[in-house]
């Protein structure tokens, strides 16, 4: 077995696809209009894509149910950032609102900041704590 990538279903394609490309700057590895998009997270790495939700649920037969909302998440995309902070400053200038401030969990031995995409997936960026 080979893991492949985490793939969001969501609603709104583009709105999405833009939040992924044009606010987090990641670049479309692959770009099937307004239903398939996989993002380079990392050199050589696709291990993030989005699909219409719509379009997937026909396929594992639940085409009649609805996507939840307005419930706690039930996942999280984890990113490694060089800096937490840098990374806040920078996305909070271009209007992301986050759901808090970057904090360090020393439990956890990083430095987190989270924010939410279009659809409310919760997405994490952290930076590990300099071991003392």
């Amino acid at each position: 077995m080979k893991f492949d990538n985490v793939r969001l279903l969501v609603r709104d394609y583009r709105k999405c696809f833009n939040f992924y490309t044009e606010t987090l700057g990641f670049e479309a590895a692959f770009d099937v209009g307004d239903c398939y998009a996989s993002f380079k997270v990392a050199d050589g790495i696709e291990g993030l894509a989005i699909f219409t939700s719509d379009f997937f649920a026909t396929v594992v037969g639940n085409a009649d149910k609805t996507q939840p909302t307005n419930c706690r998440e039930k996942s999280l995309v984890s990113f490694e950032v060089k800096n937490v902070d840098d990374t806040y400053k920078t996305l909070l200038a271009k209007g992301v609102t986050f759901v808090n401030e970057p904090i360090g969990m020393s439990a956890w031995g990083m430095r987190v900041v989270h924010v939410r995409d279009p659809e409310e997936n919760l997405i994490e960026f952290y930076s590990p704590l300099a071991m003392e």
